[in-house]
């Protein structure tokens, strides 16, 4: 098991921003690890710990102080409702490279009896105060992205991969194309998927070495690799198995 790293991040002195006490705009985070019902009780448990080192090693390399997030479990991963001021080529950018670093780190554990992989999801929109938790259209899209069947395929099929990123709509247009970060949106392939006759447009990118490859123009090989994971304008149906 691996210790949850102190974070480096200072302690916020404005008004404790994860407190949300009316309609806001805020930036969501969906993770959930895979095939975790298939896995032992004992690997569940580590599981989980391990995924909180590697969220919380990840969040602090990108600013982001989980204190100060609205953290909902899953079961098999968390929902994040993201404080106010968090920043948002930071956490699509600097977040998931980080992520994919310390998953690996974990990986290469000689202990563990399978990888741990992940799904994540990211989108900015709304969130209102509820009994149980922040509500919204927010919540709602973030945890359709993290189930959408097209990204439990991408990861299913790419086993050099630790994690598989989708971005909403939103987050495309407002984050990854200002290019801050070495955002760049060739690196993402838009996707359709249609849950309970409502259609949902996500952004899917393979985070495996960064987002971007090198030197020179590798577009054609970038999307390339997205064949079969559903073309842009391509409604991609829920159903599929996790």
């Amino acid at each position: 098991m691996l210790t949850v790293p102190d974070s480096d991040i200072p302690a916020a002195t404005a008004e404790a921003s994860y407190v949300i006490s009316t309609l806001a705009f805020r930036f969501l985070v969906a993770i959930d690890i895979e095939d975790f019902s298939k896995l032992s009780v004992a690997e569940q448990a580590r599981s989980h710990d391990d995924l909180e080192y590697a969220m919380s090693k990840a969040a602090a390399s990108a600013a982001l102080d989980r204190k100060l997030c609205n953290r909902q479990p899953r079961g098999d991963g968390e929902l994040a409702v993201l404080h106010a001021d968090a920043d948002g080529p930071s956490l699509v950018a600097d977040y998931p490279r980080s992520l994919a670093s310390a998953l690996a780190e974990i990986n290469r554990s000689p202990n563990r009896c399978s990888r741990l992989r992940v799904r994540v999801a990211i989108h900015h929109g709304t969130v209102y105060p509820g009994q149980f938790g922040p509500v919204g259209s927010g919540p709602i899209t973030v945890s359709r992205l993290v189930d959408a069947p097209v990204l439990r395929k991408m990861l299913k099929q790419r086993p050099d991969l630790d994690i598989a990123l989708i971005v909403s709509a939103a987050v495309y247009d407002e984050v990854v194309q200002t290019l801050f970060h070495e955002l760049d949106p060739k690196m993402f392939h838009r996707t359709n998927i249609t849950i309970k006759q409502i259609r949902y447009v996500g952004y899917l990118h393979f985070t495996d070495l960064g987002f971007r490859d090198g030197p020179g123009d590798r577009s054609c090989g970038q999307h390339a690799r997205f064949a079969g994971y559903g073309r842009a304008g391509t409604q991609v149906p829920a159903g599929s198995p996790g």
